[in-house]
């Protein structure tokens, strides 16, 4: 971390820490000394500001306002789709509020999300909560594992809808912070998003077998996600086969880069915040933030050498501060073997650098109690995992990974992608049912660009030959074990 990072970085700590400090102290100073919110004074408008002073506001600005723009940036986008379908062939895509959803694992020539996994059968869609209340189905899953998704623009979660939580079948309601609509009968609850943008996604989880790629279809044909005024209190069935496809396998969500697609532009940035802003009302204690931040708008929109100023300030910290967020030793807790881990995913609050840092390298990861989430970029000694050597990841007897969902072991090429492979496989566990454990139960995977011997096929992790990767084990329905720290993951050893 350089040194600019490390003292940004220190004054969001300082200023986390102070915080409740700060609000004590207020709660015991008498009545008469309280100022409020609305009555503190911001920036004067019209006021002239120097250009290193609206650098010194545009670096803090674009950090903590990347990940909403990121969001953002996916909703006009979506709204550029005819109707629900697959961009490419590959990627689930829709209008706002209404769904897509995939048949199978994804494709690794999807760029639409980092980091997705190969355990569960995705949907997608965009939500804007100000045009209309969504009306969300959830069918009878019997024992398979699931979870819907839903997360407010700044990439919160903000319902609760999934096996860990005993969510009966029914019909579901998701609202904006401004909806005071009569609820119709036969909704069994509303969730109601802080933020009139958000997203929503789907995960079902499939054994990777033909017996239960056949068996999920049936499910899957009754999730569904529609604008409220289409509901009529019976279940919608959609044949997701019939899906049409858009555009080319070239395009930008389809492989054309080997990166995500850029969903934050510096030389867009200044433009969209106002929107975002508007779409994003400030959390307790961020009034002051929104005030800078608009007031160095206003200025740039009056002086071209400030808006050329915060344009540059806005590349200077892509490149310096936000991009190196992409490695996941970057962030989080560090754990023993070189894994590390974050504990308050989809719940950031004023978490600024964690939520960054995660839009950046795995946008759209579940609360903790429906995932928990272990990464790693070296193996035990330190040194960066590369696809030129041999590796092994070996599971103790009963010590796999403490879940009652599910659990794998996903490999990520250097940009946070699956490489394609002969065996199109891209991660092992719970869905794999030909996993051989040693004789003395423990479990061994071989993670290599070569095959590691006939007997051994079953437990390999194919890697990307010359070229880095990364190591992600999900805990799908964590147990306490996985949360607390009391389990961690194997090391991951390199082998001779």
């Amino acid at each position: 971390m350089n040194k600019k990072t490390a003292t940004w970085v220190t004054a969001a700590v300082l200023a986390s820490v102070a915080a409740p400090i700060l609000a004590k102290t207020q709660q015991d100073q008498p009545a008469h000394t309280t100022a409020t919110t609305a009555s503190v004074p911001g920036p004067v408008a019209g006021y002239a500001i120097s250009e290193e002073y609206a650098r010194l506001v545009a670096r803090q600005t674009y950090f903590w306002a990347w990940p909403m723009v990121n969001v953002y940036g996916r909703l006009l986008a979506m709204k550029q789709m005819p109707q629900p379908g697959l961009n490419g062939g590959v990627v689930p895509v829709a209008p706002p509020n209404h769904l897509s959803m995939l048949r199978d694992y994804i494709e690794p020539q999807e760029r639409f999300v980092a980091c997705p996994n190969q355990d569960v059968v995705y949907g997608s869609s965009i939500l804007d909560l100000n045009q209309t209340p969504v009306v969300v189905q959830v069918p009878d899953f019997g024992k398979r594992f699931w979870v819907y998704q839903a997360v407010d623009l700044r990439t919160d979660g903000f319902a609760s809808l999934g096996k860990m939580y005993g969510t009966r079948p029914g019909f579901y309601l998701l609202a904006g912070p401004d909806w005071h609509g009569q609820v119709p009968k036969g909704i069994r609850q509303v969730f109601r998003s802080p933020t009139g943008v958000g997203s929503f996604i789907p995960r079902v989880f499939m054994d990777d077998t033909p017996e239960d790629r056949e068996a999920v279809q049936s499910v899957i044909s009754k999730v569904g996600l529609y604008p409220l005024a289409e509901y009529d209190g019976k279940v919608k069935e959609t044949d997701w086969s019939k899906l049409p496809s858009f555009g080319k396998s070239g395009d930008s969500s389809v492989g054309a880069s080997a990166e995500e697609i850029k969903w934050v532009d510096p030389n867009r940035f200044w433009d969209m915040l106002p929107a975002v802003l508007d779409e994003t009302p400030p959390q307790r204690g961020e009034e002051a933030l929104y005030a800078q931040a608009r007031a160095l708008i206003a200025a740039a929109q009056k002086d071209p050498a400030i808006k050329a100023a915060i344009i540059d300030e806005a590349t200077k910290t892509e490149t310096n501060l936000v991009t190196p967020l992409f490695n996941f030793n970057t962030f989080g807790k560090q754990l023993p073997a070189n894994w590390n881990t974050i504990s308050n995913g989809a719940a950031f609050g004023t978490d600024y650098y964690t939520r960054t840092a995660v839009a950046k390298s795995n946008i759209f990861v579940n609360k903790p109690n429906e995932t928990k989430y272990f990464y790693a970029d070296a193996d035990a000694s330190g040194q960066r995992l590369d696809g030129n050597a041999h590796y092994t990841v070996t599971f103790a007897k009963d010590n796999l990974p403490p879940v009652k969902g599910f659990w794998s072991l996903t490999l990520y090429n250097s940009h946070h992608f699956f490489s394609p492979n002969a065996q199109k496989r891209y991660s092992l566990g719970t869905k794999n049912k030909d996993l051989k454990f040693n004789a003395d139960g423990s479990l061994t995977l071989y993670v290599q660009s070569t095959s590691p011997g006939d007997d051994k096929v079953s437990n390999w992790l194919p890697a990307p030959a010359n070229e880095a990767f990364s190591l992600y084990v999900r805990a799908y329905w964590p147990q306490q074990a996985a949360l607390d720290g009391s389990w961690t993951p194997p090391p991951v050893k390199r082998e001779p």
